[in-house]
């Protein structure tokens, strides 16, 4: 769009979505397309790698074996976790010819439902939930069984995936024998090859942001990573440069667990994943006063008095080094450094630079100095509006 505005002479910038510019990791398995759709549409590039596979339900050996030991056995309460995973399990049930039987089974306790969702899909079944808590928090599924009193009842929670960090155990230590519903199991992806592609954009800084949906996928990455020796590398970019976004405090354990800080929204919820991050990304970025423009670093393109300028990986390797000093010369010998790949002179340097002015569309940004290096033509009297920080 750009380039045909301005060959119309257009004065006006082009638009761009507020993560034009980033580029995103989806470390999802599920609703990974639906995710990477709504970070397109704001502009941004998008990395998926799903950390982790779902076993199909119909062909897990340990929820039958679950589920018929429900059918023998008949618990006291059901607890209800997530809308999908109870839809699979009833439909994984008919699947075996136990549908009819489990429905029964449900029909005669206390069935319980975390939220909503999961309210909607017991009602569809033909059920009805006992009680559901408006805050569709575990804490307060919980807080109820607790005051109700579960010493020697027999509790069956679906689970999901996810830990319950605290759940189970306050129910065993007040008593009550308690019993997983595995509707989910997730195992490492058949194909690892895009998992090690996205740590290797990852510790190379060439993502901005990594999103996780779950906590499994989490723990996924994070020990791919220390198979491959690369977890101190990875956890140092999580540190500093590239943003660990989840979808909610539970995704996050295994990444704090690590001593990682996250970001969330408020809602957990992936369209306010993807809001947050249109905060939290150009917030990140680095804008300096040059030349008597206005340019904003951003992941692997410069925003250039708002118009969004794409700049090759060596490029951006040049620019970055410039900004830490900006409007200091930084001489060739650094910057060839700061080059990615090896076998490099500092004709390279040229090159890149080069095209580096070319893609910024503003030659005088970054002045050549004779026989030093080069440097960001910084306007040090711009006005303040102009963060340098």
């Amino acid at each position: 769009m750009y380039d045909e505005q301005q060959a119309a002479g257009a004065e006006r910038p082009p638009a761009h979505g507020p993560l034009a510019g980033f580029t995103v990791g989806v470390t999802a398995a599920r609703r990974a397309d639906e995710l990477g759709a709504l970070l397109q549409r704001r502009g941004a590039s998008v990395l998926h790698a799903p950390a982790l596979r779902i076993v199909p339900l119909a062909d897990d050996s340990e929820l039958l074996a679950a589920t018929k030991e429900l059918m023998d056995n008949a618990p006291d309460v059901v607890v209800a976790t997530t809308a999908i995973g109870f839809r699979g399990w009833v439909e994984a049930a008919d699947g075996w010819g136990l549908g009819d039987a489990l429905l029964a089974r449900l029909a005669g306790v206390e069935l319980l439902a975390r939220g909503p969702k999961v309210k909607g899909a017991i009602r569809a079944a033909g059920l009805t939930e006992e009680w559901s808590p408006s805050s569709e928090s575990m804490a307060e599924v919980l807080e109820r069984l607790l005051a109700e009193g579960v010493e020697g009842r027999r509790v069956a929670i679906q689970l999901h995936g996810e830990p319950l960090p605290g759940f189970v155990e306050a129910l065993r230590e007040a008593g009550a024998e308690v019993v997983g519903v595995p509707v989910y199991r997730w195992m490492p992806p058949e194909d690892i090859g895009p998992v090690d592609r996205l740590l290797d954009a990852t510790v190379s800084r060439g993502v901005d942001a990594l999103t996780f949906t779950s906590a499994p996928a989490a723990a996924s990455l994070l020990n791919r990573a220390e198979e491959r020796g690369l977890l101190p590398e990875l956890l140092s970019v999580l540190h500093h440069d590239v943003v660990p976004a989840c979808v909610g405090p539970v995704t996050a354990l295994p990444l704090q667990a690590r001593g990682i800080t996250t970001v969330q929204p408020e809602r957990f919820r992936l369209g306010p994943l993807v809001q947050l991050l249109c905060v939290e990304l150009p917030s990140r970025a680095r804008t300096l006063p040059i030349a008597g423009h206005r340019m904003e670093i951003r992941g692997h393109a410069v925003l250039v008095d708002g118009a969004l300028r794409p700049v090759p990986p060596a490029g951006m390797s040049l620019l970055r080094a410039l900004a830490r000093r900006p409007g200091w010369v930084v001489a060739r010998a650094e910057l060839l450094r700061a080059l990615p790949g090896s076998g490099k002179d500092e004709h390279a340097v040229e090159t890149a630079m080069a095209r580096l002015r070319s893609a910024l569309g503003a030659p005088k940004l970054i002045q050549t100095v004779v026989k030093r290096g080069y440097r960001l033509a910084l306007d040090p009297a711009a006005d303040a509006k102009y963060s340098v920080g």
